[in-house]
């Protein structure tokens, strides 16, 4: 599981469905949601 920040609950939390998306620029990212309220989630990974 990816640990991302929720900006709705204000705290750091485990992603749910998280799949691994390719942005624009190349660099890989981690996309879920909020196991708590359901808020979508993203998480900028390293190269």
């Amino acid at each position: 599981m990816v640990e991302a920040y929720c900006v709705k609950c204000k705290a750091k939390r485990q992603m749910s469905d998280a799949k691994e998306v390719t942005m624009k620029n190349g660099r890989k990212a981690m996309k879920g949601k909020c196991p708590k309220c359901g808020t979508g989630m993203y998480r900028i990974m390293g190269k």
